[in-house]
C-alpha cells in the first residue's frame, strides 16, 4: 500500500510515537498550527471518516480515549484542546488515511480557517 500513515503506523517510516497500542498510533504533526499538535492514527486503513462501519466506530471511540490521556500528558487538559477530523478534499483532508488533530496550548480561534 503506497499510504503514508499506513507506513507510519506499520514502521515501515520510523518517527518517534508519544503514544502506540495495537489499534492506534500517536506522532507530532510535522508542520504544527499550535504548540502541542499531535496526530491520532488509526492502524487499520480508513480513508475517511464516510467510510467507518461497524466495529470502526469502537476504533473511533478508542481514539478519543487515547486523545483524552495525550492531552493530560501534554498538559493542555485543563486549559481546554480541539480534536480535528477532516473529511475528504474540501474538507481539508490530505492524507487519505483517516487521522485525528489532537491541537492545544494556546487559544483556539472560531471559525476555524
Amino acid at each position: 500500500m503506497d499510504c503514508i500513515f499506513c507506513k507510519i503506523a506499520n514502521g515501515v517510516i520510523k518517527t518517534d510515537f508519544l503514544y502506540e497500542d495495537d489499534k492506534v498510533v500517536a506522532f507530532k504533526d510535522i508542520n504544527p498550527v499550535a504548540p502541542a499538535h499531535v496526530l491520532i492514527v488509526p492502524k487499520k486503513h480508513i480513508e475517511s471518516a464516510l467510510l467507518i462501519e461497524g466495529e470502526d466506530f469502537n476504533l473511533i471511540g478508542h481514539v478519543f480515549k487515547v486523545a483524552q490521556k495525550l492531552a493530560k500528558e501534554l498538559g493542555i487538559s485543563e486549559d481546554g484542546f480541539r480534536i480535528v477530523n477532516n473529511c475528504n478534499r474540501a474538507g481539508g483532508q490530505t492524507v487519505m488515511h483517516i487521522h485525528f488533530h489532537l491541537l492545544g496550548g494556546r487559544d483556539m480561534q472560531w471559525p476555524p480557517g
